[in-house]
């Protein structure tokens, strides 16, 4: 610890730069060489007395437990030590330490924090000096390298601009402890699941359109496509420096969306740094964010720290209480069933193992609650000297080349004691993002009975057929019959796919018609049924996406089917040990009426009078393990004109109401069939 104390006369040189949840952060506007280039955190605590922490006490008897692997932190004499060596001694070695400033503590008395308090409440935002205020009890404050500029510790070298960046979590949870009620949390990120808490909570105005997932992809589209959705709604998550000043995003509540005024405003910010024309500044920011980051590979680091949470907090808060010697209170809670098969087995490990667990799930919540900072300087020469400890990217479209520097800040060690926080907070994100899809869902079913009449089960609508063709390896897969084919033409403008989509109705009348797998549908056009929309993309990977697109449109179209006859889907079993887990849980599925096991294609095919949706839902938890290769009506018992038909699928057509030939589209001449008059035009426009 440095032996330098602050008094009250020397507040007036740190000046508000923001703040989190835990930290006021103030940056050095004087002129002692000490401070040059440095930014202060000063921790903060609760107006409701919640803290996490007992004021300047060290670690816990049971938190010492947790972290006896570290003599460093044992030998602490205070927190504010502890948590500078937490950083030093286990998130250094994690993340790399050529990323990681540790900083250096440094002693200040209790006038010098009420002075900085008095100074930055009226740059503070209200909902922050609501809950939250300096805590001026602390004997020390943390300083470290002001990260949005160069170590030069100066400005007149050249301009310098940074970006503060939280990546938040990068990964979907797969841990087996997540309850089926919570199955969400399996396919929406984190973030997003966490956007609907904070919408209800008044926290932000509208969801943002950042996805942790594009950022932690590891491909340069998916950065690409991240770092412009955080440009669009920063909230708190994205902020811009110019020479240490914030010129875009929020001090401390952060800012929901980029207005076109802000957007003008960060563009001629930038006219120093990028030399482009006006109009493409950001666009040549955007790419250097997007090429630091990706070309520094930092973000495949943390995700490996991330993954740490092996068990998600509905595992590890069982290892908890195995810890705290406490009866547990989540299997207190839940039903005998729940608490026999899920987890009475975490009650049973060795405390070594409960400690681990623990462990890995705080240092995994430091990785996903941190932020990175990554900074820019123009070089003049437009080269790299050899030797030189930094990396460079360059812009090509205004042939400059910018060094750069990356590193991680706000790594807070998390109180063992926030476990508890960690899984009521997890109740309530999931609970609310539930709520709110089950509202959308309600309200969405409601604006389509008042617009097109009130589909009752009586109404039994002409078949229709869908098909999709992949563009690359050529193959068609058949997704169904007797549904609204109006409904599957909104699906073209929602999801984005490499593929060919084509909505049409093969036949009307005696069956539903004839396909051939891999022939064209010359049949379809000679009888002047329609043509085919398209929606392409850039992208080259296309397998999987068909298939998602698949269980995509199938979710959609379950919504409209009325009557539906037997239903076969063929599965192709991936992965030969998975093979009883993903039989059974098909099994499962109420209305199932043949499994047939094909050992020699390692394929199984279903058939039965069940939703295909909820067959679909049942194999996509072993995605890694087996891939749908088609679903459509069962086949018909009866063959028609002899012959041997080995390749063709008839399809039956039990039920029809009519037979009357399909409606065209009067606007964009695509084929449709719906059971009633009530479209004249389809949804794709």
């Amino acid at each position: 610890m440095e032996k330098v104390v602050l008094q009250k006369k020397d507040a007036a040189d740190w000046v508000y730069r923001g703040e989190g949840a835990a930290n006021l952060v103030l940056a050095y506007t004087g002129s002692s060489p000490v401070f040059i280039g440095k930014v202060m955190r000063i921790q903060k605590s609760q107006r409701n007395g919640k803290n996490g922490v007992n004021g300047n006490g060290t670690l816990t008897t049971h938190e010492r437990l947790l972290w006896r692997e570290n003599k460093e932190l044992l030998a602490s004499p205070s927190r504010e030590i502890v948590e500078q060596l937490y950083v030093t001694h286990v998130m250094s070695p994690l993340l790399g330490p050529e990323h990681v400033d540790a900083g250096m503590r440094v002693l200040v008395t209790k006038e010098f924090l009420e002075s900085v308090a008095k100074n930055v409440i009226c740059l503070r935002p209200a909902w922050r000096v609501d809950s939250s205020e300096i805590d001026a009890n602390r004997d020390s404050v943390l300083i470290i390298s002001d990260h949005s500029i160069f170590p030069n510790g100066t400005h007149k070298a050249g301009p310098c601009i940074s970006v503060e960046i939280k990546p938040k979590c990068g990964f979907l949870p797969i841990s087996r402890f997540i309850a089926e009620e919570n199955a969400v949390k399996r396919t929406t990120s984190r973030f997003r699941l966490h956007q609907a808490l904070k919408l209800h909570n008044h926290e932000i105005s509208e969801f943002s359109k950042y996805n942790p997932l594009d950022l932690f992809s590891g491909s340069r589209d998916g950065i690409a496509k991240a770092i412009e959705a955080l440009y669009a709604t920063p909230q708190n998550n994205f902020r811009v420096f110019l020479n240490g000043s914030l010129v875009f995003g929020g001090l401390g509540g952060g800012t929901d969306n980029t207005t076109v005024r802000v957007g003008e405003a960060f563009e001629e910010a930038l006219k120093s740094v990028v030399k482009a024309d006006k109009g493409l500044r950001t666009t040549g920011f955007i790419q250097l964010v997007t090429d630091a980051v990706y070309s520094s590979g930092v973000l495949n680091q943390l995700l490996e720290v991330q993954k740490l949470d092996n068990y998600d907090i509905e595992g590890a808060i069982h290892a908890y209480y195995n810890i705290i010697s406490q009866p547990c209170v989540i299997c207190r809670e839940l039903s005998k069933d729940k608490k026999t098969h899920s987890y009475a087995s975490l009650h049973s490990i060795p405390l070594d193992e409960s400690l681990k667990i623990v462990k890995d799930y705080l240092i995994a919540a430091t990785a996903k609650d941190l932020s990175l900072m990554i900074c820019f300087t123009p070089k003049e020469d437009g080269k790299l000297q050899s030797g030189s400890s930094v990396d460079t990217v360059s812009l090509r479209a205004t042939n400059q080349v910018f060094k750069y520097k990356v590193y991680f800040i706000d790594l807070d060690l998390k109180p063992l004691k926030k476990m508890e926080d960690y899984y009521e907070r997890d109740k309530k994100i999931v609970s609310c993002y539930s709520q709110m899809v089950k509202t959308e869902q309600g309200a969405d079913k409601a604006n389509r009975k008042d617009a097109y009449g009130n589909l009752s089960s009586s109404v039994t609508l002409d078949p229709v057929c869908l098909t999709v063709t992949c563009k690359y390896c050529g193959d068609e897969l058949f997704v169904g019959e007797r549904v609204n084919a109006f409904e599957v033409l909104q699906c073209y403008i929602f999801v984005k796919m490499p593929c060919m989509v084509s909505s049409g109705s093969p036949f009307t009348s005696g069956n539903l018609g004839t396909w051939n797998r891999g022939e064209k549908r010359e049949n379809d056009r000679a009888q002047g049924f329609g043509e085919t929309a398209t929606l392409e993309t850039n992208s080259t990977t296309h397998y999987d996406e068909v298939v998602l697109l698949l269980q995509c449109i199938c979710q959609l179209l379950c919504l409209y089917v009325v009557f539906w006859s037997k239903t076969t889907l063929s599965v192709e079993l991936l992965c030969p040990k998975c093979r009883r887990k993903v039989m059974r849980v098909i099994s499962d599925v109420v209305g199932i009426t043949s499994i047939v096991l094909d050992p020699s294609k390692n394929t199984v095919t279903v058939t039965g009078e069940a939703d295909p949706v909820k067959i679909i839902k049942q194999v996509r938890k072993f995605r890694k393990h087996a891939s749908i290769i088609s679903i459509g009506a069962a086949k018909s018992d009866d063959k028609k004109d002899g012959g041997d038909k080995k390749d063709v699928m008839f399809y039956g057509t039990t039920g029809l109401a009519s037979s009357a030939p399909p409606k065209i589209c009067q606007r964009c001449d695509v084929w449709y069939v719906v059971g009633d008059d009530f479209y004249s035009y389809c949804s794709i426009l």
